[in-house]
């Protein structure tokens, strides 16, 4: 990482945390540009710079907030895709409803089969809804990727749509999956009081 991060950068996540701008990220490089900003970011480092101990507070807070904002953006493969769809000036659709009624069908399906796998603490069902939520994220990917590496703007957008949902339904099923689990070894812990 250079040593001087100019603050015109801090308007560009990929040129903040040194990445290509593209759909694809090497996650260990940005954790570790994530370390190293924040490090050189901190309010005692930033308080070096400047005379003003509450301006050097105040910045490094704002700064702070960029750089939190920019990894949570990059890190995420839908607020990815919307960020690189933003910047092509290609956003303005991505509000829309989805109109693949195939995609909401199966969608709904798995929101229900989850929904019911998580209220029954059915920890079998949710291991196996797991991969299929990933599999379905994988593909939405990988379509959104080509899509903009072809500026096919309408398909980058439908991926994106669709790359959102999957996001929330698999954060949902993992959560699902701690609880499940957390509450299944709880139970174990009463053996052995």
């Amino acid at each position: 990482m250079t040593d001087t991060i100019q603050e015109a950068q801090f308007d560009d996540f990929f040129a903040l945390f040194e990445q290509p701008v593209q759909f694809e990220v090497n996650q260990d490089s940005l954790d570790q540009h994530l370390r190293l900003l924040q490090k050189r970011y901190h309010p005692d480092n930033v308080a070096k710079n400047l005379a003003d101990a509450k301006q050097a507070k105040q910045q490094s807070e704002q700064y702070s907030a960029i750089i939190n904002q920019a990894y949570q953006t990059l890190s995420a493969p839908d607020s990815r895709a919307g960020y690189l769809l933003n910047m092509a000036d290609q956003a303005q659709n991505l509000e829309q409803s989805i109109a693949d009624l195939d995609f909401l069908e199966d969608a709904m399906e798995m929101r229900m089969d989850l929904d019911d796998a998580i209220a029954g603490k059915n920890l079998p069902a949710l291991q196996q809804l797991h991969p299929q939520i990933t599999e379905r994220l994988a593909k939405q990917s990988e379509r959104f990727s080509n899509a903009y590496q072809n500026k096919d703007w309408q398909t980058a957008i439908d991926a994106t749509q669709k790359l959102k949902f999957l996001v929330k339904l698999n954060a949902d099923v993992t959560t699902g999956l701690d609880e499940v689990s957390t509450a299944e070894h709880s139970d174990d812990d009463d053996l052995y009081v």
